[in-house]
């Protein structure tokens, strides 16, 4: 059976992964000695792109990078993955974005992102891009880049019908604008992202079915996602709740697993599935995301996805 090509806009980060794996993090004025070192394509804009374009979507990316080398190798990765760059600026006398990824021996990670270019991205330069968002099934967002160029983006795809998924990382201590929410269909944080959201502390102490429920009530988003690390993604959808278990695999790396979480969420969904649906194909593609190292490399494409969902054990 054919599936109907989805139209994904993402508007978002372009970084580049200064990746270095450790046995450990050091401790405040510790020097340790780490294994290995990468540079990696990345950002949550541009990880959720070529996501979504190997899972088979159309895709076109908005965002800034400099004018410097970095700028130029990541704008080539982009169209070298089928990606439309035609609303991708480049800011003059800008470094682009960067993020500075520690990888523990156990896969975790913790991620400094420095944002340069990213930063120069307008709500005029959304403007430009308008018409890509109106053609789009789905619009992706993060906040990697500003919050008016955020809001902006929302906005025109409200006015166009489109829908919009919004991806609250990094997370702001404290309550999003509602003159954003009020166009956000879904929104997908993980759980120290939706405690932040709620609370404005990052908090381990509510149960997870509770801090969904708050979650919804605080930002009155129809559907809420709250992804969980091991134990999968607890969902309000449309007062629907339930909870899609994650997949066990042998855990790499984590960088990039809520971008393919997200990207694969927007796919599924703009090619027209209902959205539990698309969640379980979204847990199972950030599953395999997790099981090869850096941010772009890790993510899967629509034929591993599939072969993975297809296999006895995931039955």
């Amino acid at each position: 059976m054919s599936v109907k090509q989805a139209s994904i806009v993402v508007v978002g980060s372009i970084n580049m992964d200064l990746v270095a794996m450790l046995d450990r993090s050091p401790i405040p004025g510790e020097t340790i000695l780490g294994s290995q070192f990468a540079m990696i394509p990345g950002g949550k804009g541009a990880n959720q792109a070529v996501a979504a374009a190997r899972l088979g979507a159309r895709v076109a990316m908005v965002g800034c990078v400099g004018d410097d080398a970095f700028g130029a190798q990541m704008k080539r990765q982009l169209e070298q993955e089928g990606i439309d760059t035609a609303h991708v600026s480049v800011a003059a006398g800008e470094a682009t974005g960067v993020a500075i990824i520690q990888v523990q021996r156990e896969g975790d990670n913790s991620i400094i992102v420095i944002p340069g270019a990213n930063a120069r991205l307008t709500p005029a330069l959304i403007d430009l891009a308008e018409d890509a968002i109106r053609r789009a099934d789905v619009l992706l967002l993060q906040l990697e880049i500003p919050l008016p160029a955020v809001e902006r983006a929302a906005e025109l795809a409200a006015r166009h019908g489109v829908r919009v998924v919004l991806n609250p990382a990094p997370a702001p201590a404290g309550a999003l604008p509602e003159s954003l929410l009020r166009h956000v269909d879904v929104l997908t944080p993980n759980e120290s992202e939706a405690s932040l959201l709620i609370s404005g502390a990052a908090q381990t102490d509510t149960a997870i079915e509770e801090l969904v429920q708050r979650l919804k009530q605080a930002t009155g988003a129809p559907n809420v996602l709250v992804t969980h690390g091991a134990e999968g993604v607890y969902y309000d959808l449309d007062g629907r709740t339930g909870r899609q278990a994650a997949c066990q695999v042998d855990v790499v790396d984590t960088t990039a697993a809520g971008d393919c979480f997200n990207a694969a969420t927007a796919v599924r969904w703009g090619e027209g599935a209902a959205l539990t649906e698309a969640i379980g194909f979204a847990v199972r593609a950030a599953a395999l995301a997790v099981t090869k190292f850096g941010a772009q490399p890790s993510l899967p494409r629509r034929a591993d996805v599939e072969q993975f969902q297809a296999r006895p054990d995931r039955a």
